[in-house]
């Protein structure tokens, strides 16, 4: 069973905000200094340079005990055997890919809109990413901003863990933990572009240790 524990903080990938490091150095920092989870996005790679980057962060989440998850590629997500797969509204429907998941493989999906996320998890969604929760400018499609109140909304609709993402850094990370009973967040800028991404996530996981 998927935990809000283990989703108290997902890493997203972006190799533009990570440079000059590679993202495989950014995510050995942040699964060493306690990310839960790590989702490799990659948007302007091939499936074959995707799938040997998620390779290496598969060796690295594996040994650190961290879930991983891509991005939108369902056939990269078992050709790594990663934990699982987040899909947005654009990709391929969630019933679909549950119908012809492994067992065990985990599903995440996007949306703002209660009813969408009720349907999601009908549909087979283990989790929901929600947001667009404050102004973003690493994601040119976030849409408009809808605070801790819309978050808890969705929250609120289902019984599956919901995370906060879009402009979450540390302060945010507090609201959302102190505000919300969202499961954690998830976060682009805030780790790939830190001086110390160990540093940030330590500070990014520290609101919500109060939580059992």
């Amino acid at each position: 069973m998927l935990t809000s524990a283990r989703l108290r903080l997902i890493v997203i990938t972006d190799v533009r905000l990570a440079a000059p490091r590679s993202i495989v150095d950014v995510v050995r920092a942040a699964v060493d200094a306690g990310a839960p989870g790590i989702q490799l996005r990659a948007k302007e790679t091939t499936a074959r340079e995707t799938a040997e980057i998620g390779r290496q962060l598969r060796t690295i989440t594996a040994e650190a005990g961290a879930l991983l998850f891509i991005n939108d590629r369902f056939d990269v997500s078992l050709v790594v055997e990663a934990d699982g797969v987040h899909i947005g509204p654009d990709d391929v429907p969630v019933s679909a890919l549950r119908r012809i998941s492994p067992p065990g493989f985990l599903i995440g999906s996007s949306t703002d809109d209660p009813v969408e996320a009720q349907r999601l998890v009908s549909d087979g969604a283990d989790y929901i990413g929600c947001g667009t929760v404050y102004p973003t400018s690493t994601k040119s499609d976030a849409g408009d901003s809808i605070g801790v109140t819309g978050l808890q909304a969705v929250v609120d609709a289902v019984e599956v863990p919901v995370i906060g993402i879009g402009g979450v850094d540390a302060g945010g990370a507090h609201e959302i933990a102190v505000e919300t009973t969202a499961a954690g967040v998830a976060v682009i800028g805030a780790v790939m572009q830190a001086k110390d991404p160990g540093i940030a996530v330590r500070d990014l996981l520290q609101p919500f240790m109060h939580r059992a």
